[in-house]
């Protein structure tokens, strides 16, 4: 299957990440023939919740918007810690300037927040998500993918076959 051949992702995240939500898109994506990579914080290996340790090839501060097609953002508790750094939100909102994919699960959704891209937007996420993401603006649908625009979200594990088909669908159109 090489139907996202030449489309590169990257997928931001740093430790106690919900290990399924990094592991099981970055698979499926290179499966689909994208060029995957895995940016935290600082360059090196980061930790899963659950004890899943991967390679972060590139620190934040190395990103550029213009280099990618999609930026995903797992969920776990990560999210909680990414939400606070001007550069993963300065790159989340430069993605969503440029209209690229920006694909949030589960927990995901609180750096599109503090990002600034969810106002006027539909979106799910895992339920303890919904009251900060209305306050922010958005509107809220409990369904496993909902996708507005460039943005697609989706609420929790058992939801990722559909989250990734979405992703691999909007990529293979872009």
């Amino acid at each position: 299957m090489e139907e996202l051949q030449n489309k590169k992702a990257i997928i931001i995240s740093t430790h106690d990440f919900e290990d399924t939500e990094l592991i099981y898109p970055y698979y499926r994506l290179k499966e689909a023939g994208a060029d995957v990579k895995i940016a935290a914080l600082e360059r090196g290996t980061i930790r899963g919740k659950h004890g899943i340790e991967v390679a972060a090839e590139l620190s934040i501060k190395e990103l550029n918007a213009d280099d990618y097609d999609s930026v995903i953002i797992p969920g776990g508790w990560a999210p909680d810690r990414l939400r606070v750094y001007k550069e993963v939100l300065d790159f989340v909102a430069e993605m969503n300037r440029k209209g690229k994919l920006i694909a949030a699960i589960c927990h995901g959704p609180h750096v599109l927040i503090s990002a600034g891209v969810v106002k006027g937007v539909k979106l799910t996420a895992v339920k303890p998500l919904w009251d900060d993401l209305k306050n922010a603006g958005a509107t809220v649908q409990n369904e496993a993918v909902v996708r507005d625009g460039n943005i697609v979200t989706s609420r929790f594990p058992p939801d990722l076959p559909q989250f990734c088909k979405e992703i691999i669908s909007v990529l293979s159109k872009t």
